[in-house]
């Protein structure tokens, strides 16, 4: 059964990279015990910086230094800390990979790795997009990879992750989020996908903020189209629920993803492997960044550009449909 969601965009307007630092300060606060590290884009009024403030024997400025605060970070998992890491993102997947794949990973640590920014949300244009990270995180083993889909979600994946074993990203983007859930009322399980919208004629699976974008495109594609439309949301990128996507897949026998990340080696990838691992023959989309370096643009702008908007979900979904 689907959970309650909204599409009160106005309302329901919230930031995630504002959300985690609210909830770690209330885990200290509760008396929880962890270590929290962080680079140069937290300013000392957002709510990292408060947290920094009120407990500065437990948080550690690595500047403009992310591989040596990642590296760090496992040292002090290593001597029995559970670290939380917020890194830019773009700066998390290529300039820390090594010391993702090797200190973080192989040692099997308690870092939760915290990438803000994500997706072309960083304002820095191509080269600070962060958009190939999820392929990375994939590929590497011990490592679960979470991509919240609102800022409840992702304080509900922060607080969690504290008593989860071993390595975790958390992937959250830089700016305001629409809610995709009415109140927090609902069971959120790592490693679980959660059904947003129930429908009969086609499967959406997303992550993040696309989770919204999907809600106003399936919304559209009702409205015009008498199109009915299912929606997963796959905030666990890896462990993937692999059983949840064959369910879906063989109720509507048509699967769209849309993420917001290189349309290589992300979500739809790993969507697409298992079903045609397990014989799939309907039809199946992949909506995300092509293989090239986005445009420069005001964010909601490149997603028009690129289709990502909710227009352009539903228009590619209609095509898909009624090829």
């Amino acid at each position: 059964m689907a959970v309650k969601s909204t599409f009160d965009f106005d309302q329901m307007l919230s930031s995630a990279r504002e959300a985690y630092a609210e909830e770690l300060l209330r885990m200290a606060d509760e008396g929880l015990d962890f270590t929290f590290t962080y680079s140069d884009n937290v300013a000392p009024s957002s709510s990292a910086g408060k947290l920094v403030a009120k407990y500065p024997d437990r948080c550690f400025n690595f500047g403009i230094a992310e591989p040596d605060q990642v590296g760090a970070s496992c040292g002090m998992a290593l001597a029995g800390e559970i670290v939380y890491a917020q890194v830019m993102g773009p700066f998390l997947s290529l300039r820390s990979a090594d010391q993702i794949h090797t200190d973080i990973a192989y040692n099997d640590v308690n870092v939760r790795l915290i990438g803000t920014h994500a997706g072309v949300t960083a304002g820095g244009g191509p080269t600070h997009n962060c958009i190939a990270d999820l392929a990375l995180y994939r590929a590497i083993p011990n490592l679960t990879v979470v991509v919240p889909a609102d800022a409840a979600q992702c304080c509900k994946a922060i607080r969690q992750s504290y008593s989860f074993q071993g390595p975790m990203v958390i992937r959250i983007d830089r700016a305001g989020m629409p809610a995709v859930y009415a109140d927090s009322d609902y069971d959120f399980t790592f490693g679980k996908a959660i059904q947003v919208l129930e429908g009969t004629d086609v499967t959406i699976i997303s992550a993040g903020s696309p989770v919204y974008w999907s809600m106003m495109a399936a919304k559209k594609l009702q409205e015009q189209h008498g199109i009915s439309v299912q929606l997963l949301d796959m905030h666990t990128i890896k462990p993937l629920d692999t059983a949840a996507i064959l369910k879906v897949a063989g109720e509507t026998g048509n699967v769209v993803t849309v993420e917001e990340h290189s349309i290589n080696g992300g979500l739809g990838s790993a969507v697409a492997e298992c079903l045609l691992e397990n014989g799939f023959s309907g039809r199946f989309k992949r909506i995300g960044l092509p293989d090239e370096f986005a445009v420069l643009g005001e964010t909601d702008a490149v997603y028009r550009y690129y289709g990502l908007d909710p227009e352009g979900i539903a228009n590619t979904v209609f095509e898909l449909l009624t090829k």
